[in-house]
């Protein structure tokens, strides 16, 4: 068999697997809530839903992608996005506990109307449909280039059978998946990390060191990152859904922990990218070191991404069919079978950008920067502000995301020359400009 012919027994075997093992469920309660026969996900569970839900294949991708480039400077800033678990766990535990809202929909229509209900509604099916594409062309990668029949064929086929196995119970299978996938990532984590070291250019030691600490080599992004994990998490359904499964204790407990154990991970596989640098190898980082060491290699880092990309997509399908049902419409009476056609809807939309071949790290950070606005928002939630409040400071983290994306910044915002000075600009200005556009309203209804 040639080695594109393993990738596509790995690729179908594992979905068909996970397809089997799935449970079947037609319960709304364990469909959308996770449940089994009413009995709520654990920490454990929930644990490592809420770890194997992040280490996306793309964010798998751009650790291995930054370790290359900065070396551990660069693990070190995109493990920084990972510090949202401890933001969201510590701000839903309030909310749960001391605002009495069931949901982060119920809050915001409590608090700024149906009006600031569907806008935000709007920005994170933006963010359902970014997972989507952004891991599926991770995938297709591993089987040709972009624009090649292998390539989207590997795409079509992965996501329609994640979207298959999750069908089969919603959030119910998602969790019951999650546990597995988290299991079978660690092990190969420790296989490939096993075949790395010892054969790195100085061991460990050489590879943890690596790397320049200043904001011009990759310290910049760092910084982003912890301006963004005060907002990010909350345009994110996969993450905060989690936030309402379980007791309120459990919860915590939970984002407390995946905080940890997802920085870990991240910094690890960083490390790949690191030895890349080392051995002079080109991009794609994690194909050349598949490559380098052969064909078992190759499918140990096929399935690890396989693993983590329909972890994501499997949560994504499932946030889409509540955030319609359940947070939007409202629905009595919730139908199940609803719900199954709008994952397979999403999954349809949610594919159709893979055709314009965008870039894979700006889903990270440009969809950061368009919902900085969310922070002030949050963060101060025990402020009963205006509806003013919340638009002006929302529309003013979209008007800096399309500042970055349309229009060079002057030099005199920059504050380093490295690749993401512009970018952290931007989060920084913006974030100023957000918390002033949310307190604005407050202030001016005092003086009245």
């Amino acid at each position: 068999m040639t080695d594109q012919a393993w990738q596509w027994v790995i690729l179908i075997g594992t979905n068909i697997l996970l397809f089997v093992l799935s449970p079947w469920s037609n319960k709304v309660t364990d469909f959308f809530k996770g449940s089994k026969n009413n009995k709520a996900p654990n920490t454990l569970l929930l644990t490592s839903s809420l770890v194997i839900c992040w280490l996306f294949a793309k964010s798998i991708t751009n650790a291995a992608d930054l370790g290359y480039k900065y070396g551990m400077v660069g693990g070190v800033a995109y493990a920084g996005y990972y510090f949202s678990f401890l933001v969201a766990g510590i701000l839903l535990y309030q909310l749960r506990t001391k605002g009495a809202f069931h949901s982060i929909h119920h809050f915001l229509e409590t608090r700024y109307g149906k009006l600031a209900l569907q806008f935000f509604t709007l920005l994170i099916a933006f963010r359902l449909l970014n997972e989507i594409w952004s891991n599926t062309m991770i995938i297709g990668s591993y089987f040709g280039d972009w624009g090649s029949a292998s390539y989207f064929w590997a795409v079509g086929v992965f996501t329609f059978l994640t979207l298959a196995y999750t069908l089969k119970g919603g959030m119910q299978t998602s969790i019951f998946t999650d546990i597995i996938q988290m299991a079978l990532f660690v092990v190969l984590l420790v296989i490939i990390l096993g075949i790395v070291i010892p054969n790195s250019t100085g061991g460990l030691s050489s590879l943890v060191t690596s790397g320049t600490w200043s904001l011009s080599t990759g310290l910049d992004l760092f910084f982003v990152a912890i301006i963004q994990v005060f907002s990010y998490p909350f345009h994110d359904p996969v993450l905060t859904d989690r936030g309402f499964l379980s007791d309120t204790k459990t919860t915590l407990r939970s984002f407390i922990w995946a905080t940890v154990l997802g920085i870990v991970c991240i910094l690890l596989f960083s490390l790949v990218g690191i030895f890349a640098a080392q051995k002079n190898m080109s991009a794609p980082v994690i194909l050349a070191v598949s490559k380098l060491f052969g064909l078992p290699m190759l499918l140990l880092m096929n399935t690890i991404m396989l693993t983590s990309a329909a972890s994501t997509i499997d949560s994504t399908f499932t946030s889409a069919a509540k955030l319609v049902h359940v947070d939007l419409l409202k629905e009595r009476g919730i139908s199940v079978s609803k719900a199954r056609v709008t994952m397979i809807l999403i999954a349809v939309f949610g594919t159709i950008p893979i055709f314009f071949n965008p870039e894979i790290l700006d889903a990270t950070t440009i969809s950061g920067t368009m919902v900085l606005g969310l922070a002030p928002v949050f963060l101060f939630w025990k402020i009963k502000a205006p509806k003013a409040s919340f638009f002006l400071s929302v529309l003013t983290g979209i008007a800096f995301g399309l500042w970055y994306i349309f229009f060079p910044i002057p030099e005199w915002m920059l504050f380093s020359e490295g690749k993401y000075a512009t970018l952290l600009s931007i989060n920084i200005f913006g974030t100023v400009g957000c918390f002033g556009a949310f307190f604005l309203p407050i202030i001016i209804k005092k003086k009245d």
